[in-house]
């Protein structure tokens, strides 16, 4: 009897152990997430680098007048964006957009010189490196190893632009060339220590003016 007993709790033990394990498994479930080709800080500091530049923009003509905006030659990954900016700029200036160029008064034509993200680090120490290993094309990494490292994120825009009568031809006097940027930079000391512009966050003010440690 004795020994049934036991073989009774040994049972009850795995049963409950069993029991437990499924469960585990089943609370350990992970969701997937995306992983989009941009964060949103590189979107933030290419929106408002698009921003600066068409607060550059100047168009001298007549208050009212209809214009219409050639963007045929203004590609690239963010384009659209800019080339909204410069619409609401021309609205801005006392003029109207015209989705007609036979019904404008002007056309404005711009060209993308640059319109994306630089990147730039600088280490006191030993950067990070990726190493090769044997003759099987292998590779192993070593970590950075620093006293002081400084990473530096831009966005950089640069537009060409042109304006002429649509009926004449005649050229309408126009800043030619347009330009915005936007820095975040970081510090870290020893590799711990950390100061600095680690993140854009969306209605940051810190992308509407220079920042303070902008010359460091």
């Amino acid at each position: 009897m004795r020994s049934f007993s036991t073989r009774k709790r040994v049972r009850a033990a795995l049963s409950l152990s069993l029991t437990l394990a499924l469960g585990g498994l089943a609370a350990c479930a992970t969701a997937v997430q995306t992983r989009p080709g941009r964060t949103a800080t590189e979107q933030l500091l290419v929106a408002h680098a698009a921003e600066r530049a068409a607060a550059d923009f100047h168009l001298e003509a007549p208050e009212g007048s209809l214009v219409f905006l050639d963007t045929i030659n203004f590609t690239g990954e963010w384009a659209p964006y800019a080339a909204s900016a410069l619409r609401q700029r021309i609205l801005n200036g006392g003029h109207r957009l015209s989705t007609s160029r036979s019904e404008a008064d002007l056309v404005v034509e711009i060209r993308m010189g640059a319109l994306s993200i630089d990147q730039m680090s600088r280490v006191l120490g030993v950067p990070a490196l990726t190493l090769p290993t044997g003759n099987n094309y292998s590779t192993f990494s070593v970590p950075e190893l620093s006293l002081y490292s400084q990473a530096e994120r831009s966005g950089v825009a640069e537009f060409s632009i042109f304006a002429y009568d649509a009926r004449t031809g005649a050229a309408v006097p126009v800043i030619h060339r347009i330009s915005g940027e936007t820095q975040m930079r970081s510090h870290k000391f020893l590799m711990v220590m950390t100061w600095g512009k680690q993140e854009v966050k969306p209605g940051d003010p810190a992308l509407d003016a220079e920042p303070w440690w902008k010359p460091w």
